[in-house]
């Protein structure tokens, strides 16, 4: 059976663009289809509906709080990631509704094009999981600490970002030896830091993440949290040993 990953970098508010990124894996092998970098959430959902139609299983992770019932205040899987990644300085900002609206739109959305929340393997349907990547690059990269590309002036992001980029190719070659790669992802991992590249870059972690999920039937994942009150999907700890 095939399935549709896809990842995605999702902007906060509508003015920024999202990345998204797009594989596919059918039991054996996995190729990258590409990228999009949609503004809003028109051309988001037109983006996803034109990709995933030829799909009867899609699985779709998200950089965002796509279940957040409380209004104000964090969720308890955001307190969660405090306890279990401080040191490492992977824990989640304070998700809430009023802080962050467009995410469970999103999500509303989603529900609308047939997707439910949640993080079963082997179905035929459209599922969205919420994935967040510094914790998870922590696992998979064996980090003590977190990749600071986020913050800083621009010189110390394209430093931090360069090495994000050659553990992202490291990567590809240890975890995921059976995905074929294009060359538009060869360029993406090799390109001085940008928003637009780093948006697409955080897009195909997600998506390596989905991937991870699936390969291993959900066996060598963590999920964290509850429908809910929200959850985020994790590699396993030690997923280095890989």
């Amino acid at each position: 059976m095939k399935v549709l990953l896809i990842g995605v970098d999702l902007a906060w508010g509508e003015k920024k663009h999202d990345g998204v990124c797009f594989l596919e894996w059918n039991g054996k092998r996995g190729s990258v289809l590409g990228f999009g970098y949609p503004q809003g959430d028109r051309e988001l959902m037109r983006l996803v509906g034109d990709r995933s139609r030829k799909y009867r299983t899609v699985f779709m992770t998200v950089d965002a709080p796509i279940v957040c019932p409380n209004r104000t205040g964090t969720r308890p899987v955001d307190r969660l990631t405090h306890r279990m990644f401080h040191r490492q300085h992977a824990a989640c900002h304070p998700a809430n509704t009023s802080r962050c609206p467009r995410p469970t739109r999103v999500a509303r959305l989603l529900a609308r094009k047939g997707f439910s929340i949640g993080w079963e393997v082997g179905k035929a349907k459209k599922t969205a999981a919420e994935v967040y990547p510094h914790p998870a690059m922590v696992r998979m990269f064996g980090l003590p600490r977190i990749i600071k590309y986020k913050k800083g002036s621009v010189v110390e992001r394209r430093g931090e970002f360069g090495r994000l980029q050659g553990l992202m190719r490291k990567l590809m070659k240890r975890s995921f030896p059976n995905v074929q790669i294009t060359q538009d992802t060869r360029s993406l991992l090799r390109e001085k830091w940008s928003k637009p590249v780093e948006d697409r870059t955080d897009a195909l972690f997600c998506a390596l993440i989905g991937m991870w999920h699936w390969m291993h039937r959900g066996k060598r994942s963590e999920v964290i949290g509850d429908r809910k009150t929200g959850f985020i999907l994790l590699p396993e700890e030690g997923a280095t040993r890989s």
